[in-house]
């Protein structure tokens, strides 16, 4: 095996690489083409012209079973402003819960509204509530305590919450 190395190893590396990528991958078909060499080594014959097209041959099977394997995987993608634009799992979820919010909301009343944007999409303090929409913060906790509630009969009827 080691006289078959030495004597046809930059034969067949040289033949490799006019079919192959990089160098590595050509090493890689060589390395395959000897050890599938090996492992039939009884059936060589001693014959040199024998051997070459011999190895040609493995050489060749090599390459058409990587180029099938390679035909078999997708390729992949490198460009970032196309993945970029593929919306994860993440996205698709908040849109979801946007728009179901959204819908959600609309079956409030104005005034409900108001207290829930002020409150939990603004993040103000009860008081600072009060101040913005011009009504005593007692008429804001009410106003917030049945707009919860009201919130949460739509998102029953929706189907959200049971």
């Amino acid at each position: 095996m080691t006289a078959l190395y030495t004597e046809h190893h930059d034969v067949l590396l040289s033949f490799v690489r006019r079919y192959v990528r990089s160098p590595e991958q050509a090493e890689d078909v060589v390395q395959e083409t000897l050890l599938r060499a090996w492992r039939s080594i009884n059936r060589i014959e001693p014959c040199h012209a024998t051997i070459r097209s011999y190895l040609f041959t493995i050489a060749r099977n090599v390459l058409t079973d990587s180029w099938r394997a390679e035909q078999r995987r997708p390729e992949p993608l490198y460009d970032d402003e196309a993945l970029a634009a593929v919306p994860s799992a993440d996205d698709v979820e908040a849109a979801l819960e946007g728009h179901v919010i959204s819908a959600a909301l609309e079956r409030l009343s104005g005034e409900h509204r108001d207290v829930i944007q002020a409150l939990y999409f603004e993040g103000l303090t009860i008081a600072e509530s009060a101040s913005r929409l011009t009504i005593p913060e007692g008429t804001v906790k009410s106003r917030a305590y049945y707009a919860v509630r009201n919130l949460r009969a739509a998102f029953e009827e929706m189907g959200v919450l049971r």
